[in-house]
């Protein structure tokens, strides 16, 4: 859990009766969630709960078809509101790096300083090669994406994003493009901008993460917020049975709910039935 968070701190994001459809595709449902300054929020759940577009309505990158979004105070939903200046207050982390390939390293970390912040050359290049330092690139600045793993290239896009001076980081799903080695150097990454304060909205499947640096954790499923609450609790002793069912799918992959099984049984059962040309549910004949 990050040393500085605290729940008194003032509201950075404040989400309320949040939705988002796609044609006749209601993705979020009435969400309701605020981060706070130097809180570390972690989102869980099942693929395709809404995470990653909850995420990324924060700083429109979908537009929400309802609702309010709040960004240090000022409506970002509202015609009126310079989302670019939202933006730059902003850094966000894709699964994909989203490097460009034919600039080096140093150059993916100055150019938007100098295109949309206007520092100086100089600055800029001071700034990138101190985070860098920071996400333990510094003898990189001069590759270029392709020569860099994955991992690289990922701790590349955190310094880039870092060297904006953003308020509010958010991660979609940073480690799931990653070959698993490559996770650890990432998660460290994170865990120190924690520990120094950053304020962190990150859509994760890692759960020994979201335990252990996440002042709060939020369980989505099916476009809503089933459940919330400090890691403790939503991951060490979740009250609602679906929040249950996909923690232990995903701590524990030998597990098998009782009632998939039985369901697994019957369908294998229909396919037979299907194939020997018998009625579902009508025993076999033996002889045939």
């Amino acid at each position: 859990m990050s040393s500085s968070a605290t729940h008194r701190g003032a509201a950075v994001v404040e989400v309320t009766d949040l939705h988002k459809s796609f044609g006749s595709n209601h993705v979020l449902r009435g969400l309701d969630a605020t981060i706070r300054q130097g809180e570390v929020v972690c989102v869980i759940g099942p693929s395709g709960s809404g995470k990653s577009t909850f995420l990324r309505c924060i700083n429109l990158l979908e537009q929400p078809t309802s609702g309010s979004i709040k960004v240090g105070g000022e409506e970002v939903t509202d015609p009126d509101c310079d989302i670019d200046a939202i933006r730059r207050n902003m850094g966000m982390v894709f699964q994909q790096f989203n490097l460009f390939p034919h600039l080096s390293v140093l150059d993916n970390c100055t150019v938007a300083q100098t295109t949309v912040l206007k520092r100086g050359k100089e600055e800029a290049e001071t700034k990138a090669r101190d985070n860098l330092e920071k996400v333990g690139l510094s003898d990189k600045a001069d590759a270029y994406p392709a020569q860099l793993s994955g991992g690289q290239q990922q701790r590349v896009a955190i310094a880039r994003a870092l060297s904006m001076d953003p308020k509010l980081m958010l991660f979609d799903e940073p480690t799931s493009a990653l070959d698993p080695e490559l996770v650890g150097d990432v998660l460290s990454v994170m865990r120190r901008l924690a520990t120094e304060g950053m304020t962190m909205f990150v859509v994760t499947h890692e759960m020994a993460f979201a335990r252990e640096v996440a002042d709060r954790v939020i369980f989505m499923d099916g476009g809503s917020i089933v459940e919330e609450g400090v890691p403790s609790q939503v991951i060490g002793s979740p009250t609602e049975e679906r929040t249950r069912v996909f923690l232990q799918r995903v701590l524990d992959p030998t597990h098998v709910d009782p009632g998939a099984e039985d369901e697994a049984h019957a369908e294998r059962h229909r396919a037979a039935a299907a194939a020997a040309g018998s009625t579902p549910g009508v025993p076999l004949d033996p002889q045939r």
